[in-house]
């Protein structure tokens, strides 16, 4: 596993499958398009590019591109990282045909293609000890502070979401995910307790 400073933009959700076979990082999709309209996505990723900077990966065709001159002005230069992938023309083994441009995405190409960019896109790349370590939260407790498996932890989840100015609708996964990128356990006890 490459583990990478930085959190890693992509996509689409298979985009995100296919690194996470390879890649610690936080990953988060701008569900192709969507990302324009989505304020509370694009918060998200302006509160990631300040923490830890970001990676964008998206796919070599034209709409990649427009996603990711969109990602570039909405996130200051300084902090925002892009890897490139080659073009490969393909389909992906999912799809009954092949994109519009007949390219491979992010998903279509083999892991050492992939891990090949990542490292020509110089992101912070280490093998654990290299990064800085904080204590992350668990799914144990997350459940101790009554975040899931409660009978209020979905409304307290979306209580603590608006608290910290991040999407409502991220599952209780995805906002640990995030948690995990952005505040300590110590942040989090301490938001929950002035609720």
């Amino acid at each position: 596993m490459l583990k990478i400073k930085e959190a890693v933009i992509v996509e689409g959700k298979y985009d995100k499958q296919r690194l996470q076979e390879f890649i610690d990082a936080p990953i988060i999709t701008t569900s192709g398009f969507r990302v324009f309209k989505d304020k509370e996505k694009q918060e998200l990723i302006r509160k990631l590019s300040k923490e830890r900077g970001l990676l964008v990966m998206t796919d070599s065709d034209s709409a990649g591109f427009v996603i990711r001159n969109f990602l570039k002005g909405i996130v200051p230069e300084s902090q925002i990282k892009h890897c490139y992938i080659p073009q490969i023309k393909g389909k992906e083994k999912r799809k009954d045909t092949p994109s519009k441009e007949g390219l491979l995405g992010v998903e279509g190409l083999s892991l050492d293609i992939l891990r090949e960019a990542l490292i020509k896109s110089s992101v912070n790349v280490g093998q654990g000890s290299d990064l800085p370590q904080k204590e992350l939260i668990t799914k144990s407790d997350f459940f101790e502070m009554g975040l899931s498996g409660r009978e209020n932890s979905a409304l307290l989840r979306k209580k603590l979401m608006q608290e910290l100015g991040l999407p409502t609708y991220l599952s209780s996964n995805a906002l640990l995910e995030v948690i995990n990128s952005l505040y300590t356990k110590q942040d989090i006890l301490d938001k929950l307790k002035a609720m």
